[in-house]
């Protein structure tokens, strides 16, 4: 069955993981993506990130480049960007992480690129953009979380700065190019032309925001670290029963009451620190204190069952293992399994979303280094030959 985006080529001219995740996402959705990587030792993340199984690559690279295949070009050689200026003709998508400047030094920029052609949708995605006096710091995710504020909101208070532990800044990015990518192919349509995108970890992180930008322009007062509580709701966080956390969302009046009914405390109610919403916010952690006098006397699952059977949102909180051998993880399988040439069978995340009519699949494990040079080149037509004289010219690597 055709996937529906089948019909776009995609030029991967990325590494790490905000652009191969966004490739990655095309790719499962059928583009045709073909990883540009620097000869002999490629996207970054296979070498120097992440634990390995049995082959050179990592688990990270193996995480975030399947449904691709690759190909070894040498783009700072003129004969590699002579190969590569004939991939890009018959692209419809181009994405790069380059810091800023970058891309113009090698000839590979988006202006050069539209010259040779013009429909081409051409994205970019750094650490804070292509213009504005931060454009050349570097762009790691770590740095986006911090300047962007998402640190300073993050953790407890009184204790040291907390980064998210997943990479919000650059798998967001990887979304939010994806989304500036494909309504450029839509909007193509139209004019006949593709056009720049410009996507970066900081404008991401800072557009994730919502609640503490709204709470700082609604009431003048910087947003701090409330750990696993809710700027605009309360309840709503991770309590502690006997034998650990289960987390509770009563996040309006009716949900609070049944809660109250339920922990078998109807005094709360009533008590005046805890009448609305807005009050039960600016007593958070009284009301905490309030609620878990009572969680301590049965266990988290027990809580949870007690809860859900009244209708109040609540959930263990679970570690990884405990939720990729989930039942719901299984029921949606969101672990399955590729074959790898050198790795065998390996473990992956499934499908995050799932296509009624086209359904995604494993069409490419994550390729090797190369893998498919010789074979990306003879569908632009280059005959045994023809490679052979442009790997001599140093195309391809020394």
């Amino acid at each position: 069955m055709t996937l529906p985006l089948a019909q776009l080529k995609v030029l991967d001219v990325s590494q790490v993981m905000a652009g191969p995740f966004c490739c990655m996402l095309l790719g499962d959705m059928g583009a045709n993506v073909v990883k540009v990587e620097p000869p002999g030792t490629g996207d970054q993340t296979r070498r120097a990130m992440g634990f390995r199984l049995k082959g050179a690559d990592s688990g990270g690279f193996l995480a975030l480049n399947r449904n691709k295949r690759s190909i070894e070009i040498d783009l700072k050689s003129e004969a590699g960007r002579d190969v590569f200026y004939d991939l890009v003709r018959t692209a419809d998508i181009l994405v790069e992480n380059y810091r800023p400047g970058v891309t113009a030094r090698l000839k590979i920029d988006y202006p050069t690129l539209r010259e040779i052609n013009p429909r081409l949708v051409y994205a970019s995605i750094s650490g804070f953009g292509q213009t504005g006096p931060w454009a050349q710091r570097p762009g790691f995710d770590l740095i986006a979380q911090a300047m962007s504020g998402v640190m300073s909101g993050t953790g407890y208070p009184g204790l040291p700065p907390v980064k998210n532990s997943i990479p919000v800044a650059d798998l967001g990015s990887g979304l939010l190019a994806l989304y500036g990518i494909l309504s450029a192919v839509i909007g193509r349509e139209q004019t006949g032309e593709g056009q720049f995108i410009d996507a970066s970890l900081f404008e991401t992180a800072l557009s994730l925001s919502i609640w503490e930008t709204a709470e700082y322009w609604g009431t003048g007062r910087v947003p701090g670290p409330i750990g696993s509580a809710n700027r605009m709701s309360a309840p709503y966080q991770a309590v502690r029963a006997s034998d650990g956390y289960l987390v509770i969302g009563a996040a309006n009046q009716k949900l609070w009451v049944s809660l109250c009914e339920v922990i078998g405390r109807p005094d709360l109610v009533e008590d005046r620190r805890f009448l609305t919403n807005t009050d039960r916010l600016q007593h958070r952690e009284e009301l905490i204190r309030e609620i878990e006098k009572n969680l301590k006397e049965r266990s988290r699952d027990e809580w949870t069952d007690a809860f859900l059977a009244a209708g109040i949102p609540a959930a263990p909180i679970y570690d990884y293992a405990q939720a990729l051998q989930s039942k719901q993880a299984s029921a949606r399988d969101m672990v399955m399994e590729m074959d790898h040439p050198v790795e065998g069978a390996i473990k992956a995340l499934g499908f995050p979303v799932k296509m009624g009519g086209t359904p995604q699949q494993v069409r490419y494990p994550p390729p090797l280094l190369g893998q498919h040079t010789e074979a990306v080149l003879a569908e632009l037509g280059y005959d045994t030959g023809r490679i052979q004289a442009l790997r001599e010219q140093g195309a391809f690597g020394p």
